[in-house]
């Protein structure tokens, strides 16, 4: 396929064929997806009945490869349309630049043998590199389906046909088989450039697929063996050597290292993993060897997903495509009668039947729609390439051009804004108590609990020492006897039930709880020994990540099913105003369809029904099945500043997407007129069928060159 019109033409082949519900084809990708029971056969045969060949889906090495060898093939056709192309403009052209040249021409060659010469050349460039435009332009043509192919077929062809009449009648007469074969040759030429630009815009997935080795170590009874990854199963055991990629998502059964799973998780500093640690396949062991157990392997790996995803984010037909798609739909046959109009025009009140096949070749060329067909999902392709690379991924298609225009942003507070974890916050020891005995005491008494408060105290002092005579008092504290001392902790109410007096804690435990932090008190033996707080810290992102929204001039709230003291206090640090505290899931959803064009950032497990009910559902850090299945974007990393740069690619892409639209319409309607000569009579300029073939061709590489601007967008 090689234009708009081509695009449109496939999918109307494959529309009729029986069984089929929809189908999608996709010019950037050379894609097509249909949903419906047709079979296989059917399908392949009515992409053939329409003039192109297809064949199922391909991974994505192979479909690299496939690009690779057309657009070595293409090099060479063009290579030799160009070696002849040469000598042919030469003898034409060269004559009308160089006086002296013509007269050269005429007194070794003569005009007559020139002009023969002429016709040898530009028929093996039309019937040779150039024999693609025929071959599915003319079958396009006869079906009134007219596409690029047959624009250029027609063009050239008419030049061809009329130098040839010509030469027939009187050889002595001007030809235009430089027109003819310099147009086939600069189309090919630009098809070639537009290859190669179009080739960088797959840079994503090559790279991702770069990430996982081509075979792996796998140990046996007989020792280490190579094989490819397809050989590989579940249960597995795999020998990584320092600097090796991981092959498959596993668990470290043997060794330790520190491993860079930066494509993951965004931390910049390998992780130390040992036995019992999970593994990411395409994560770089940097240090230690390392056994580990295959858990996913092939598709079901967790970046076999991400490359699902990207590849799916490809396919996408945003809703502006379709305004692209309609006027494309019309856009061939108008030109068609532009061009008949142009000749008859021409032919009537011009000099002459040369004139009129030189504006009407012309109108032809410059016409083509190749921009408008690469406008949109070029953009796409880099674009979601840029986000995958910043770990954000887009699930739905139209998510892209609704994130673009939010101006609206909701977060769930715990799991979202914060760790959704209590942890140690603060050490408040009384008068001659040091923190450090403090927090080994209380450590000790919850060593024996199993409430979460009580496992945050104890990742702050892993090795207490031991406690006897623990006792529990549900849902007010715990006492102990350490090291000889009876020490309680718990809340105020737990230590006066105790008969110890806490008034010298308890304005300060208010204090900590009015922030949303969970004040601890301890005493020790009868006295109030000091407080230890735990709260939901906020990840170490997020308050960089409202500045970032705000930057962006989005307006941010918060929806909470947490308790409004809790909530006010966390949203106060991140400077969000609007905070909507002590909501039930349902709640959630009402708000969130109280204020249409509403984004919804979740953790993607127990905010599923928000992040589906949302405009725009983001899933933050998970990467789990339910996040990928609930939100319309995910965030494969723990990082909140994921958002800022999800919209600001959404918004570049839609920015790219409209420029380029604005220069292939404007192009076509600006050009147009100039080709067909409408100017000339009022001594305005006019468009030779040689500059309207480089125009053309130059008109697609601008589109795809902008597109790849989008690699530039920062995070």
């Amino acid at each position: 396929m090689t234009c708009a019109a081509c695009a449109q033409r496939v999918s109307r082949a494959l529309q009729r064929v029986d069984g089929v519900a929809s189908a999608q084809v996709n010019l950037a990708t050379e894609r097509a997806e249909i949903l419906g029971s047709a079979p296989l056969p059917a399908l392949l045969a009515a992409v053939d009945d329409a003039g192109y060949s297809a064949h199922p889906w391909r991974p994505a090495q192979d479909r690299s490869a496939v690009r690779a060898a057309e657009a070595q093939a293409l090099a060479r056709a063009t290579i030799v349309a160009m070696l002849l192309a040469a000598p042919l403009l030469a003898l034409e052209m060269g004559g009308h630049l160089i006086p002296a040249l013509h007269h050269w021409v005429g007194e070794t060659l003569g005009h007559v043998t020139s002009h023969w010469l002429q016709a040898l050349l530009a028929t093996g460039i039309l019937f040779g590199p150039g024999m693609r435009f025929f071959r599915l332009g003319i079958p396009a043509l006869l079906a009134r389906q007219p596409d690029m192919n047959a624009l250029v077929a027609m063009g050239a062809g008419a030049a061809w046909l009329y130098s040839v009449v010509i030469i027939l009648h009187d050889a002595h007469q001007a030809v235009y088989f430089e027109s003819a074969g310099v147009i086939m040759a600069l189309v090919l030429l630009g098809r070639w450039l537009e290859a190669r630009a179009r080739g960088r815009t797959g840079d994503a997935i090559r790279e991702l697929m770069d990430l996982s080795p081509r075979s792996a170590r796998r140990l046996t009874d007989a020792g280490p063996e190579e094989v490819p990854l397809a050989a590989l199963r579940v249960g597995d055991r795999l020998l990584i050597r320092p600097g090796e990629r991981v092959p498959v998502d596993g668990r470290v059964l043997e060794g330790t290292s520190f491993v860079d799973c930066s494509m993951f998780t965004g931390e910049p500093v390998p992780v130390a993993k040992q036995p019992g640690d999970a593994l990411l396949g395409g994560s770089v062991n940097k240090q230690g060897a390392l056994t580990i157990m295959a858990e996913h392997v092939g598709e079901a790996t967790a970046l076999a997903g991400i490359i699902r995803m990207v590849e799916q984010a490809e396919e996408t037909r945003l809703p502006i495509q379709a305004l692209v798609d309609r006027i494309t739909l019309v856009f061939v046959p108008v030109v068609m009668a532009v061009a008949a109009l142009t000749f008859l025009a021409w032919l009537v009140f011009g000099p002459g039947l040369a004139a009129a096949i030189t504006h009407t070749v012309a109108v032809l060329i410059i016409a083509c729609p190749c921009a408008m067909g690469l406008a949109t999902p070029t953009s796409i392709m880099v674009g979601m390439g840029r986000a995958a690379r910043l770990g954000v991924l887009f699930r739905e298609g139209d998510a892209l051009q609704r994130l673009a225009s939010a101006r609206r942003i909701a977060f769930d507070k715990t799991g979202t804004l914060t760790e959704g974890h209590p942890a140690l916050a603060e050490i408040l020891p009384q008068p001659g108590i040091t923190r450090e005995s403090l927090l080994r005491l209380a450590a000790a008494v919850e060593a024996k609990s199993e409430h979460p408060i009580a496992r945050a105290i104890m990742a702050a002092e892993p090795a207490p020492p031991a406690a006897q005579e623990f006792r529990i008092a549900l849902g007010q504290g715990a006492a102990a006897r350490v090291e000889g001392q009876l020490v309680l902790v718990g809340s105020a109410a737990f230590l006066r039930s105790e008969g110890v007096d806490a008034t010298a804690l308890e304005s300060e435990a208010a204090q900590r709880a009015a922030t949303g932090a969970t004040p601890v008190l301890v005493a020790i033996d009868g006295q109030p020994a000091g407080m230890i707080t735990v709260a939901d810290p906020l990840r170490a992102t997020a308050p960089e990540a409202m500045q970032a929204l705000a930057a962006l001039g989005l307006t941010t709230m918060m929806l909470t099913g947490d308790h409004a003291a809790t909530a006010q206090a966390v949203g106060a640090r991140l400077g969000i105003a609007d905070v909507r505290a002590h909501l039930l899931p349902g709640d959630k959803l009402d708000a969130l369809r109280a204020a249409p064009g509403m984004v919804f950032v979740g953790d993607g497990i127990n905010d599923a029904p928000a992040l589906a009910a949302a405009d725009v559902g983001i899933a933050i850090g998970t990467g789990t099945d339910i996040a990928m299945e609930s939100a319309a974007v995910v965030l494969m990393r723990d990082d909140l500043r994921g958002v800022a740069s999800a919209i600001r690619i959404a918004r570049a892409t839609l920015l790219n997407i409209r420029q380029n639209l604005a220069w292939a319409f404007g192009y076509n309607i600006a050009l147009v007129p100039v080709a067909a000569g409408v100017l000339a009579p009022f001594g305005g300029p006019s468009l030779s069928p040689m500059l309207a073939a480089a125009a053309m061709g130059l008109s697609s590489v601008f589109v795809v060159g902008n597109a790849l601007r989008l690699k530039g967008v920062r995070a």
